[in-house]
Order: C-alpha cells, then sequence, then structure tokens
C-alpha cells in the first residue's frame, strides 16, 4: 500500500534583525539633532532682528524666547521626544516658557551620559524655567491686575446695559468675585460707559480690592442690520394642563394711556383711555373681538388707583385697534382702544435648507414674498443689509457665508453690485430664525478692513479716560496694533494695556507677528474669541486652534483671556451643562476667564470660582500638578493660599 500522505512543514516567517542599540548611541545622535535645533533658534533669530528691535526693553527676554519656540515648532519632533523619554529625560514637551534653557538642560545631561565635557548655557538663555514664570507672572500683573487670593485665574464679566443706572448690579458682581469689568462699546453708548466706569470704581473700592477695566472696541465687524419688525400683536395665552384646560389665567394689567407706569404679578400691560377706565370695577366683564375675529371676554378681578387686572382663560391676540367695551345699566356702553400701548417685536427671517437670501448695501430686511397657490412660488426673496456694505466688492462666488455665530450657513450663487445672493446650505430643521445685529462671517474672503474703524476711533477718547486696557477687535496684521499704539500715544495712554482679539483665520494665522508688535508697549495679552474663531476656523479644528494658542503665547510669556460661551447656560438659565463645566475647567490654563452677561451671571461667578480653585491645584498651564489625592485617601492638602505660585525654585 502506497502512502499518499504529505508531510505538512510550519511555514516559516522572517523575523526582522534587531539592530542593538546602546544607550551612547541614541544620546549621541540626539546631541547631533538638538545641536541642529539650537543653531535653527539662533538663525531664526538673527533673521528677526528687525522686529526684536522695535520690542520694548521690559519684553525683550519674551520676544526671542517666542522666536526660539517658533523655530522649535518648525520641526517634526516625536522621534526625537520618544527616544528622549526612553532615556527618561525632558521629552521637551512643556517647554514653552523657557525653549533654549530647557533644551540646553537635556543637552548638558546628554553630554554628562556620554562622558563629554559641556558648558552650561545658562547665561545665554533668553528665560529659564524660574525666571520665565516670574515674566509670564509680572506681565499678568501689568496688564490684569494682582492675583486674587487663593485663585491662580481672574474672572472677567461683560456688563449689561443696566450696569450703567444700577449701582447694585455692578455691587453684586464685584462681591461674587469679579476681578475685571469688560465694557463692549459695539453696545449702549460713551454715557453708559462712563456711567458703568464709574460704578465698577466705586464698587471695587467698597469692597477694598481692585477691579479693572476692559472696553472693547467694535472693530469692523460684519453684522446683520434691521429687520422690519413685526406687527405689534399682544398673545394672551392661559397656562393649560396635559388636557388642554386653563389651571391658570392670564393676567392683564390695565393702566391709563396718561401715566403707565407698569404693574407687578401680571403676565402683561396696556394703556387704556383713563375715563373708560375709571367705570371698572371688581366684577366688571369687559368683551372685545381678537385680531383674529374670535369673541373673548376679561373678568376684571383687581382695581386699584393704578389700574385694574384682568384674568382671561382663553387664548386671545390683541392689536393697537382692538376695542374693549364695558357693558353697564341700561345699555350703556363705555369702549377704549389700545392705540400705541403694545409694542411691535423684532422683525425675524425664517430660512431654511435651499432658501435664497440677499445680502445688500442697505435698506430694511424681509421675509420672501410668496405667490398665492400650491406652487409657491418665489417673487422676492428674502433680503437683508449688512453693516459693512464693501465686502460685497470683495467677496466670490463660491465662498462661504455664515450667520449668527455659524447657526445659520450659506454659498454665494450669484453676486451684483448691490447684493449678494446666499442659498441656504445649512440649517435645522424646520428652519432657523435671523434677527438684526447678529454676526456675518466671510471664512473664505480675503477681505480688507480698517482695523479701526471711524467709531472706534471716536469710542477711544472714552476708553482713553475711564479704561485700563483696550480690545482690538478682528486684529489681523501687525499694522493694525501699531495704528492702535500710535493713536493711544496721541491720547497720552502709551501705559494702557493692549487686549490682541484673535477671532478671524488670519489673525490666528499672523499669531506671532501681533504679538511682537504688541511687545512694542508696556503690556498686552491675548483673548481667544472663541464664537467668531470657531466659525471661521471650523468648529472640527477649534480645540486644535485654541491649544496652538495658548502655547504661543506662554512662549511669549503673553497672559491669556479665555472667553466666549463660558458657563453660559448657567448665567442665562441658572442651571450649567455638563459639557460647559469640564470646558470651564481648561480655563485655569489662562491667565484670565470671561463671562458673559445672564440673569445669574452672580451665580456663573462663583460656580468658577470654585472651579478655577479646584482646578488650580491640579493644573499649571500644560503642566500637571501631582497633588494629594484627597479623593482615595491621600494625605490632606489645603487649597492654595495665594497666588501665583512661589518661584523661588523648581516645583
Amino acid at each position: 500500500m502506497v502512502n499518499t500522505s504529505t508531510k505538512t512543514t510550519p511555514r516559516r516567517t522572517s523575523t526582522p534583525k534587531v539592530v542593538p542599540v546602546t544607550r551612547d548611541q541614541v544620546c549621541l545622535s540626539l546631541i547631533d539633532e538638538l545641536q541642529k535645533l539650537r543653531q535653527s533658534m539662533h538663525d531664526r533669530e538673527a533673521t528677526m532682528q528687525a522686529e526684536l528691535s522695535r520690542v520694548s526693553a521690559g519684553h525683550q527676554d519674551s520676544a526671542r524666547n517666542l522666536i526660539h519656540y517658533l523655530a522649535l515648532r518648525a520641526h517634526d519632533l516625536r522621534p526625537v521626544q520618544e527616544r528622549l523619554a526612553w532615556l527618561g529625560l525632558s521629552s521637551l514637551g512643556r517647554s514653552e516658557s523657557h525653549v533654549l534653557a530647557n533644551l540646553d538642560k537635556v543637552l548638558g545631561i546628554l553630554h554628562c551620559l556620554t562622558s563629554q565635557d559641556w558648558v552650561d548655557k545658562s547665561a545665554e538663555e533668553p528665560a529659564g524655567s524660574v525666571s520665565s514664570r516670574r515674566l509670564l507672572e509680572r506681565h499678568s500683573v501689568e496688564l490684569l491686575g494682582a492675583y486674587p487670593p487663593g485663585r491662580p485665574v481672574r474672572i472677567m464679566v461683560t456688563l449689561p446695559s443696566n450696569a450703567a443706572t444700577d449701582y447694585s448690579v455692578v455691587r453684586e458682581l464685584v462681591e461674587a468675585g469679579m476681578d475685571i469689568a469688560r465694557i463692549n462699546c459695539a453696545h449702549d453708548d460713551a454715557q453708559a460707559w462712563r456711567a458703568m466706569a464709574t460704578n465698577v470704581r466705586h464698587a471695587a473700592r467698597a469692597v477694598q480690592r481692585e477691579v479693572r477695566i476692559l472696553m472693547d472696541l467694535g472693530g469692523p465687524k460684519i453684522r446683520t442690520g434691521e429687520v422690519a419688525p413685526r406687527p405689534p400683536v399682544l398673545r394672551m395665552r392661559p397656562q393649560r394642563d396635559e388636557y388642554g384646560r386653563p389651571f391658570r389665567p392670564y393676567r392683564l394689567g390695565m393702566q391709563s394711556n396718561q401715566q403707565p407706569t407698569g404693574m407687578p404679578d401680571v403676565d402683561g400691560c396696556i394703556g387704556v383711555d383713563d375715563k373708560w377706565l375709571s367705570h371698572l370695577k371688581k366684577g366688571s366683564q369687559v368683551d372685545f373681538a381678537d385680531a383674529r375675529g374670535a369673541k373673548r371676554h376679561l373678568l376684571i378681578v383687581h382695581c386699584d388707583e393704578h389700574g385694574a387686572i384682568a384674568e382671561s382663560v382663553q387664548t386671545a391676540y390683541l392689536t393697537p385697534d382692538t376695542v374693549l367695551t364695558i357693558h353697564g345699566a341700561e345699555g350703556k356702553k363705555w369702549r377704549s382702544t389700545l392705540t400705541g400701548q403694545i409694542e411691535s417685536p423684532p422683525g425675524t427671517l425664517h430660512l431654511r435648507m435651499g432658501d435664497v437670501i440677499r445680502v445688500t448695501r442697505e435698506g430694511v430686511g424681509n421675509n420672501a414674498i410668496v405667490e398665492d397657490g400650491e406652487q409657491h412660488l418665489v417673487i422676492q426673496p428674502a433680503h437683508i443689509a449688512c453693516t459693512l456694505p464693501e465686502v460685497i466688492d470683495q467677496v466670490r462666488i463660491g465662498e462661504r457665508v455664515w450667520f449668527d455665530d455659524g447657526r445659520i450657513g450659506g454659498v454665494i450663487r450669484h453676486a451684483t453690485q448691490d447684493w449678494l445672493e446666499v442659498e441656504i446650505t445649512q440649517a435645522r430643521d424646520g428652519g432657523e430664525k435671523l434677527v438684526g445685529d447678529k454676526g456675518i462671517n466671510l471664512p473664505d474672503s480675503e477681505l480688507d478692513l480698517p482695523a479701526l474703524t471711524a467709531k472706534d476711533l471716536e469710542d477711544l477718547k472714552v476708553v482713553g479716560d475711564v479704561a485700563d486696557m483696550v480690545g482690538l477687535s478682528f486684529v489681523q496684521r501687525t499694522d493694525d496694533v501699531l495704528q492702535l499704539r500710535e493713536h493711544l500715544d496721541h491720547l497720552g495712554r502709551v501705559d494702557l494695556g493692549i487686549v490682541l482679539k484673535i477671532e478671524t483665520l488670519k489673525g490666528f494665522e499672523n499669531l506671532p507677528e501681533l504679538m511682537l508688535a504688541a511687545m512694542s508697549g508696556q503690556c498686552a495679552g491675548v483673548m481667544i474669541a472663541r464664537g467668531d474663531l470657531a466659525v471661521e476656523c471650523g468648529y472640527e479644528r477649534m480645540a486644535e486652534v485654541q491649544e496652538e494658542i495658548l502655547w504661543c503665547a506662554e512662549a511669549a510669556h503673553m497672559p491669556v483671556i479665555w472667553a466666549t460661551q463660558v458657563l453660559e447656560t448657567l448665567a442665562k438659565t441658572g442651571v450649567p451643562s455638563r459639557a460647559e463645566i469640564s470646558d470651564a475647567g481648561l480655563g485655569v490654563r489662562a491667565e484670565c476667564v470671561m463671562l458673559n452677561k445672564g440673569p445669574y451671571i452672580a451665580d456663573a461667578i462663583r460656580t468658577l470660582d470654585d472651579i478655577l480653585r479646584r482646578m488650580g491645584g491640579h493644573q499649571e498651564k500644560k503642566r500637571s500638578l501631582l497633588r494629594a489625592l484627597r479623593s482615595w485617601g491621600g494625605n490632606e492638602s489645603p487649597a492654595p493660599s495665594s497666588a501665583p505660585r512661589s518661584v523661588d525654585g523648581p516645583r
């Protein structure tokens, strides 16, 4: 019998040969590469002597460190970092504030490991690990004021309009923990700004601590123009249960047209003829036909010298022409209209995916005019003006347009001398509402707009009188910074700090040059204005962009303001979201966190204060601090009693 089976042998796989690498070999290769890096830093510094010559004496070391950082980050250092980590050495990943010093320390250790001579280069270092902290802290104090006790980060708050007329509003913010008051020059007027500043100074003296003032110039912000107001209609709607039964009537206040003062505990208020009002008494019934022609009734439940209160269990719509009727004895009737007592709500454009809107040079915005009938033919598309009409000449077909901080997106499909035709390509199901005074972003367009508008130049006169620092909005070029410096010199405010508001793609791309230009003055800082910046750069890239700004600012020893939508839900509704609590915690890496206004802003300040105090024990810039973890039985470690942290030696 023949055995036909074949013997199978295991398949051999080729194993790559492992080339033994000694520690000395790794060290020598790293020395060579790091020396080349070091030389690239000096080369870049040599090519930027013109920029350095404009930097003030107090910022020279910081400017040189920034240049060295830019040279360092021009290379992909990941392979170098892996080998440094294998040796247990610094991987250069936290060297922003002292680039050359950190590199030289690593080189010194590598030379020792290979028994080579090394001369300490500390004398050539523009900023060491200790001195760099001192520089950042000094620059932060010069711009933002002293560190608040127990908290490594200041809190800035945008003042609401009523901060000009109500001192108690400002006092509450200061007592809650506001360190810097922001006055937005895009809103209100010079008289209001001066009143706000006066209230801030008064409140600061009352609580015996420093509160600085930032005045934020409006800049060349492109906004939507006015929209035609909607018809004046007051909707009276009682509250109903799940079955549609009213359980709380609508309460309507009625006052004399001659002396309207407003009334407490009512849902709405109207003005009526004073003689007609005198015929009302508790229990009276008021009859009327509302805007839809529906017959409705009101029951008078209260009368006094201030007016009357009526209740309705029916939904009704009142207009200025609504006639109210009281039926008296013997068929007598008394009538009154509401002329001029109902305000027109702000106009709104309704936009859906696929709709077309025209952005015009001027005029009042309005919704599309649609032909009656089954086909709904658009006779005239929706239109709205923009506040800087010169951009119409500077954009191209196919470029993107964003409205209202990116809520509504579109593409330019057609352009004329007078308007742009934009197709809506992004909106929620059911559409979006667009109102006046909302931002317009053109991220693809090369716009040539002045950094300082005519209004900004006029506003600077007030800034020079009352502010401690000025926010340069939509800064994009070094000339923008130098122009502002020139105007401040004319006002005699060379001491005024400049905050570079980074809110455009070009501003982000030119950030190092902008920082060097700002260093020509006494003090300067950077604001990460994440609203417009996210729209300009794309939300997907925003996390990366804000990190890079933080790194670059740390290299320049320049304080950073973390801004836009921090604890926004809490400030507006009183209840924070989980996501914004985490976002607020990241603010500990900046020198200041900005909150916007809202009904619960004092609660937001106190919450942010607590978050920053807690996170200050865990994080310093990019560096994690290994404080004892009390959560799992570690030794009790009290919160830092003062800020900044000690810089007397390595930490």
